[in-house]
């Protein structure tokens, strides 16, 4: 263990974790996400943040010093925040460091969010942004933390359902895979979890769902079907709310044949690769990302 482990997991918990709580309002809360960004997260030195739009979805891809231009594949990542709040300059530092591990380049879509765009509005931004690049040459390798993880689950079953390419791979950092908030761990990690608050569901759900059904796979992709997915990649921490959202998931994708990989790290707080500026342990568990991405049998450019 590191000794920066405890002392960030000490400040979440008593700063960010009451934020989160008392939050109520979506804009407060997104400004409040990326100014904390830009003073705790730093891409390597010369990474380029390029915006654009992709199938009408503003994007800002990301290169670091040395990535391939177009020849390797694209990592999408689509990124958290309960639906609600988060966006590509929240993540765009810690895709920027899995950009230098890996020599490719990554895109984040600013995919629309409740309460002004509730479900599905996030899905089908992925998914028109996913069909736009899916003939990228070198492949797509999808990626995204807490609901983003849930997102991409989702864009996996409506990649299979519209016939569209298959993904080269996918990964998930503490995905939210049931959003009816049942599992065990929702309640037995409801004081260990340093970052969010068990308080904030209703809100959130309310936000998001606007009466729709919470059992739907594209929310809930633990009762999603997930038959010739291509591999998938999950990391949880052991005292987060969603540690059961992320073992069941890895159950139920190798049940359905999925070559899956599933991370349980121990009292590391929820989506911790984002704090590689400061943790040693975010800083390994993005080299192990890397490792994986980099082990995927890659797509023949003339294929």
């Amino acid at each position: 263990m590191s000794v920066m482990r405890p002392i960030l997991n000490v400040w979440l918990r008593y700063t960010e974790k009451p934020h989160l709580a008392r939050a109520t309002d979506p804009d407060k809360l997104r400004r409040s996400f990326e100014t904390k960004a830009r003073f705790y997260f730093r891409g390597p030195r010369g990474t380029i943040y390029a915006p654009g739009t992709i199938a009408g979805v503003p994007v800002v891809t990301v290169a670091a010093p040395g990535a391939q231009d177009s020849d390797g594949p694209l990592i999408l990542y689509l990124h958290g925040g309960a639906y609600v709040f988060g966006s590509p300059k929240t993540h765009q530092a810690m895709l920027a460091q899995l950009s230098a591990r890996t020599g490719l380049r990554a895109c984040l879509p600013e995919y629309r969010k409740a309460p002004e765009h509730p479900f599905p509005a996030a899905v089908e931004d992925a998914v028109a942004v996913y069909t736009e690049l899916a003939q990228h040459p070198g492949g797509i390798i999808l990626g995204g933390d807490s609901a983003g993880g849930g997102l991409v689950l989702a864009l996996l079953q409506e990649i299979a359902r519209l016939g569209l390419p298959s993904p080269l791979g996918c990964l998930c950092l503490s995905p939210l895979t049931d959003f009816s908030f049942s599992t065990p761990s929702v309640t037995r990690n409801a004081k260990s979890d340093v970052v969010l608050p068990v308080s904030m569901v209703p809100l959130m759900t309310e936000m998001v769902m606007q009466d729709r059904a919470l059992d739907d796979p594209l929310i809930s992709p633990l009762r999603g079907d997930f038959t010739n997915a291509p591999p998938v990649w999950i990391c949880v921490g052991d005292t987060e709310i969603l540690e059961d959202n992320a073992r069941l998931m890895a159950e139920r994708l190798e049940n359905q044949g999925v070559e899956t990989t599933l991370v349980i790290e121990n009292d590391l707080p929820h989506v911790w690769p984002l704090f590689h500026n400061l943790l040693p342990e975010a800083r390994a568990t993005l080299d192990q990302m890397a490792g994986w991405i980099t082990s995927l049998p890659r797509r023949s450019t003339d294929s």
